[in-house]
């Protein structure tokens, strides 16, 4: 079976290679580095070929954009192997390590992104609301997502069951009501996630980025052991495990603005 025109044999030996040049860019960091690692970790949430909205990357300028990573020295890393840092069971990220998210679960990431990432041999974890799969006209379906999450370079986690805005259903709820509705947002979703796709959900994404200290407890209650929010820096050592940031890319986020949008991050990051 080809992905738009390229061997699954062919793009396999390419990921060998791409993954095997960027283990060695990684690797040639000096170690013992005494500056603490910052990596910034992407966001985006629709690839197309124009740009329907807000948070929609065109194909081309995406392309562009991996393209970049690639030939200024960035190297992409699974996101489980930031977080074996951040919990004590692996090395630092090397200088210049970058993670590459996608959120909602867009047919997009299946019919424009996917190909992109596997030429590129770029991991990427999708954070899901598995109430969109399926039904919504703008999602993949549960056969789409389980021809991802069968391939080792996408993984699957969770973005609440519906994507609500915890903020607005606080000043709606009284408190039981409340923690009652958390609670199943945060467990449905990892629970269908989980049996639809035959592994398990330990990451969480805030919808809208939007979290505090209640729902932080909530979420490590339910079994999450990181979670991430909306916020334009890397992270870091520092960054609590249950908020850990991310930065939206946008549609002109290309050439030397792509560029200086991940030094600043970096910076943010450290400062």
């Amino acid at each position: 079976m080809a992905v738009n025109g390229i061997s699954r044999a062919r793009m396999s030996s390419m990921q060998l290679f791409l993954r095997c040049f960027c283990a060695l860019l990684c690797g040639s960091a000096i170690a013992g580095a005494a500056t603490e690692p910052a990596v910034p970790i992407l966001l985006y949430h629709r690839v197309g070929p124009v740009r329907a909205d807000s948070m929609t990357v065109t194909t081309v300028h995406f392309k562009q954009q991996l393209d970049l990573l690639r030939t200024n020295g960035f190297c992409v890393i699974p996101l489980e192997r930031f977080l074996a840092w951040r919990l004590g069971s692996g090395p630092a990220p090397a200088p210049k390590s970058v993670v590459v998210t996608f959120d909602d679960g867009h047919a997009s990431v299946y019919h424009e992104a996917r190909s992109l990432l596997a030429v590129n041999g770029i991991p990427v974890t999708l954070f899901i609301y598995p109430s969109c799969i399926s039904h919504a006209s703008y999602a993949m379906t549960w056969d789409q997502l389980s021809e991802l999450a069968a391939t080792p370079s996408f993984k699957i986690e969770s973005h609440t069951f519906w994507h609500p805005n915890f903020k607005q259903e606080s000043k709606k709820l009284d408190r039981d009501q409340y923690e009652a509705f958390v609670d199943n947002q945060l467990r449905k979703s990892k629970a269908v996630l989980e049996e639809k796709l035959g592994r398990p959900v330990t990451l969480l994404a805030w919808p809208f980025g939007i979290y505090d200290t209640y729902l932080m407890s909530r979420a490590s209650a339910a079994g999450y052991t990181a979670a991430f929010s909306i916020e334009c820096r890397a992270a870091t050592g520092a960054d609590p495990m249950m908020a850990l940031p991310r930065c939206i890319v946008s549609d002109e986020d290309v050439g030397p603005r792509f560029l200086r949008f991940i030094e600043n991050a970096m910076a943010l990051g450290r400062n």
